[in-house]
């Protein structure tokens, strides 16, 4: 008769606690992958991308107008020994996308020094684009010194969407899309 009750126990309080988890334990992950650190003779170079950050709550966001910011945050330190490690530099990388409905075309905005804008007509590259940071340059080469080891720590999110004080109300579901990745750390040697 034990082994009746402990089934209806687990069939009653199973769903109540699958409910109660969090709800990002079972939406997907956004994360820093393909990292690569080069150089040119003048500057240090960094590539990378975000896998996952696209739920189909912000692509209908942004196809329906909304801008929507990534930005990527990229430090880069030495490491001391027994003292705090030396931050080298800090750098913020924002990338934004903005719908055009009646051109049908995407303009990604790039906020660097230059301010780059570039103009696409499919989705599925503007997605690419906006998740991928290619060739930044992170700190002139002349600052690095020989056969001394160097990290990297990068780290990605989505800029809260800002909008107007009545469509909090009524939109209350747009910060169930925002998304923030762990820190992805990467050391090297120069």
């Amino acid at each position: 008769m034990k082994p009746f009750y402990a089934i209806i126990a687990l069939v009653t309080f199973l769903p109540l606690i699958t409910f109660s988890l969090p709800s990002y334990s079972f939406c997907q992950e956004a994360e820093i992958n393909d990292v690569i650190i080069t150089n040119t003779p003048d500057d240090l170079l960094i590539y990378f991308s975000v896998d996952g950050c696209f739920t189909k709550k912000m692509e209908e966001a942004i196809i329906s107008g909304i801008p929507t910011t990534f930005t990527f945050f990229v430090k880069l330190y030495r490491p001391r020994g027994f003292w705090f490690d030396e931050v080298l530099t800090s750098l913020i990388i924002k990338h934004t996308i903005v719908y055009d409905n009646l051109r049908d075309e995407f303009k990604v905005t790039f906020n660097s020094e230059e301010k780059k804008e570039v103009i696409i007509k499919d989705f599925f590259h503007a997605k690419k684009v906006m998740s991928d940071v290619d060739a930044f340059p992170v700190i002139p080469m002349s600052l690095l010194k020989k056969n001394t080891r160097y990290y990297l720590k990068i780290k990605g999110e989505l800029d809260p969407i800002r909008l107007p004080f009545f469509l909090n109300y009524v939109l209350f579901f747009v910060s169930l899309w925002d998304f923030e990745t762990d820190w992805y750390l990467e050391s090297f040697k120069y």
